[in-house]
């Protein structure tokens, strides 16, 4: 077994504003939209390759995406329908992607290759997985299969199912307790079993009670379960601060999970996979939290993944006043889109709408060096001398203040008095050694 070693870190992280406005509100059904966009890029890794083409009639779960190379995910159709066009879209983050464009039939006939997995062991529970097309729903993307399969799966001994849904706004993984926990607990289970895992640490921030309480509840004579309430203090929900929270261990820079022996799921990633063990219908839907100021009713919806952002606004009553922004996700660390006309994708757990007049940005004064970015970093970086060697271009420094292990949570710009970018400043970082090592 590997040894760990624990590092003290004296960051407190960023006292966001919950405004969980959607809690109690349970999840609806969006109804299908006359048309759909789905996207072949909906995950970390390569893209899938299409497998239809313009005219192909296609069911609910048809595959019409294929997985390429090791990090890839297979896309199914989330309707019944006719294949439209086969086109390019230009997602925000500039790269392009295929899209297959399908025109709905309203019928949302089934495919017959939808069917209950055999599982029997652990390779075909993995390749049950990997069928299924789930990639981390937490907002990540990466795909599950390769998560659940890493060389060293004699080391792991934790399990830690991410709850703690820290960003504002967002209550979809809240919704997925209160509305699924025994899916939850039933897709814990499974993936504990299988992968012969001792520990299941189940992580829910204490702002979540009714949450923690059903947990426990749920919890109570499972042996290995554990449901830890974490402090209500952003990012608690990042990868590497909830397995440094429970478990007291900490990720090197450039490694994963697997190297600390612990495996991080999202809580409807796991609610996700007891669903599909039972019925074999594959990742074709996603409950979102719809909110924001400019929203005319903010609710958590259920949509068929390839659903424009604005049919789905359209769903809850349309725009309030002019949009100022649109994000996909949350205010911290979602992605602010040009266009509603944007797909909902397999990783989207949110649609947050600001006014004009929350959408302005505040003046940028100049660093007063009072610390407080430093503080805040949920990894203990020093954004203040980071700035200062990107803009002396010094690799071998950047280096050594390991801005690589920044994961853009925003806390540093939240924080800032100044209001500068600081967390624009640490990306443009490590895109500069990113260039740099090329």
């Amino acid at each position: 077994m590997a040894v760990f070693k624990k590092l003290v870190r004296s960051a407190s992280g960023a006292k966001v504003p919950h405004n969980k406005n959607t809690e109690n509100i349970e999840t609806v059904k969006m109804p299908v939209p006359a048309r759909v966009h789905i996207a072949m890029s909906q995950h970390i890794g390569a893209p899938a390759k299409v497998v239809v083409k313009k005219g192909d009639e296609v069911k609910v779960g048809t595959v019409i995406g294929e997985a390429t190379g090791v990090i890839s995910a297979c896309i199914h159709s989330s309707v019944s329908g006719k294949v439209f066009a086969v086109e390019e879209t230009l997602f925000p983050n500039g790269q392009k992607t295929q899209t297959v464009v399908i025109d709905t039939d309203g019928e949302q006939t089934v495919c017959e290759s939808v069917k209950a997995p055999e599982v029997t062991d652990y390779a075909s529970f993995i390749e049950a997985v990997k069928t299924s097309g789930l990639v981390g729903l937490g907002g990540a993307g990466f795909p599950t299969n390769v998560k659940l399969a890493p060389k060293n799966l004699n080391e792991i001994d934790t399990l830690i199912i991410n709850a703690a849904e820290c960003e504002p706004y967002i209550t979809a993984d809240y919704r997925e307790i209160i509305e699924n926990g025994a899916d939850v607990i039933e897709g814990t289970k499974l993936v504990k079993n299988y992968l012969n895992i001792a520990k299941v640490i189940i992580g829910i921030e204490k702002n979540k009670p009714a949450a923690i309480s059903k947990m426990k509840e749920l919890c109570r004579g499972l042996d290995g379960f554990t449901v830890l309430e974490l402090p209500s203090v952003y990012p608690q929900g990042a990868e590497k601060v909830i397995i440094e929270t429970a478990t007291g261990r900490e990720i090197p820079e450039g490694a994963l999970p697997s190297s600390v022996g612990c495996i991080v799921m999202n809580v409807s990633s796991v609610g996700f996979v007891a669903r599909y063990m039972k019925t074999g219908m594959p990742l074709t839907t996603k409950r979102i939290t719809v909110d924001g100021d400019a929203i005319n009713e903010p609710k958590n919806v259920e949509v068929v993944i390839g659903t424009t952002i604005k049919d789905v606004i359209e769903f809850c009553g349309g725009y309030k006043t002019e949009a100022g922004k649109i994000i996909l996700g949350g205010p911290m660390m979602g992605t602010a889109v040009i266009s509603d006309e944007m797909p909902i994708i397999k990783q989207n757990n949110a649609i947050t709408v600001f006014s004009k007049e929350k959408s302005v940005l505040a003046p940028i004064n100049a660093c007063i060096r009072c610390g407080r970015c430093v503080s805040a970093c949920p990894i203990g970086l020093s954004p203040v001398e980071i700035a200062l060697a990107l803009a002396g271009k010094d690799e071998d420094e950047l280096k050594d203040l390991s801005v690589n292990l920044c994961m853009d949570c925003g806390s540093c710009s939240f924080v800032c008095p100044a209001k500068r970018p600081v967390s624009q400043t640490m990306k443009e970082a490590k895109d500069f050694l990113r260039k740099a090592a090329k």
